[in-house]
């Protein structure tokens, strides 16, 4: 599996295992185990998926040793806040059965994000998280966050995909050494993804199918990919990614594709901020 870095020297792969809207723990746990046995080692879970008990069953039946695994979990809205945030992440300990994660985020960009961030600091400099990060921040958050802390987010976890290509957010991610990880590298299906005629053709000459080449683009910009299905053969076929490379004009021609905004949502809308704040876990 290929790896990136992040900026404590951290190795994280690039290829991880999404796990949002599979809320039945039983469903999850079979699910997890056999992308498992696929290959593979980073699962991407949060508290507001509620399945982090699942998570940390496959894992823990895996057999696999836990430095095998980068397991990576959020801390949502209602768990905002330093005291909140610290008992939150003493939960999500617990229901992974682990010592420490692998990894986990702010997962929305409001709330007491930066009493969040303070007990991340914590359990960081604890040993009890080894990498600290956000997700869905925007670059004018993101940046903000960056300027008025000790310790700078590693990761940030946003939609990015074909359609939604992030290259403004990528360029302010590399100026502060931030790890981009892409959410929804599918797209979800939208736009006709898996039949789009760039993707398909572009494929034809390599042997792999749109999804491959969508992942594969994202790979080559250096993005860290969240591919998620509950079937066992598409998760083969989305590991299959790194025997080909996308040539110069390739890339040029997917980069065609990017329409500059979301599919799904828009965060400085207000009604946006007022839906997600409701939501409890």
């Amino acid at each position: 599996m290929e790896t990136v870095t992040l900026s404590n020297g951290v190795k994280m792969p690039i290829l991880d295992f999404g796990v949002f809207q599979i809320p039945d723990l039983g469903e999850c746990e079979r699910v997890v185990s056999e992308a498992i046995e696929v290959g593979y080692r980073l699962i991407d879970t949060a508290q507001a998926y509620g399945n982090e008990e699942a998570v940390g069953k496959a894992v823990q039946k895996s057999g696999l040793p836990r430095e095998d695994f980068f397991i990576t979990t959020k801390v949502w809205i209602s768990n905002a806040g330093y005291e909140k945030a610290k008992a939150s992440l003493d939960e999500s300990l617990r229901k992974l059965q682990m010592d420490y994660i692998d990894l986990v985020l702010i997962h929305q960009p409001f709330g007491d994000y930066y009493g969040t961030w303070c007990a991340l600091e914590e359990y960081y400099k604890a040993g009890k998280i080894r990498a600290i990060g956000v997700s869905n921040f925007y670059p004018d958050r993101l940046v903000d966050l960056a300027s008025f802390n000790a310790i700078l987010p590693m990761v940030n976890q946003v939609e990015t995909h074909v359609f939604n290509q992030q290259i403004e957010a990528k360029k302010v991610s590399d100026e502060y050494g931030i790890q981009l990880e892409s959410w929804g590298p599918f797209a979800e299906g939208k736009n006709d993804f898996f039949t789009n005629p760039i993707l398909t053709t572009i494929g034809a000459k390599y042997g792999k199918s749109a999804a491959q080449v969508g992942l594969r683009y994202l790979i080559q910009r250096g993005i860290v990919v969240i591919p998620k299905t509950v079937h066992q053969e598409r998760m083969r076929q989305n590991f299959d990614v790194f025997d080909f490379n996308l040539s110069d004009e390739d890339m040029a021609e997917i980069l065609t594709l990017d329409q500059g905004e979301s599919l799904f949502i828009n965060h400085y809308n207000p009604e946006t901020v007022k839906s997600l704040s409701r939501y409890k876990v």
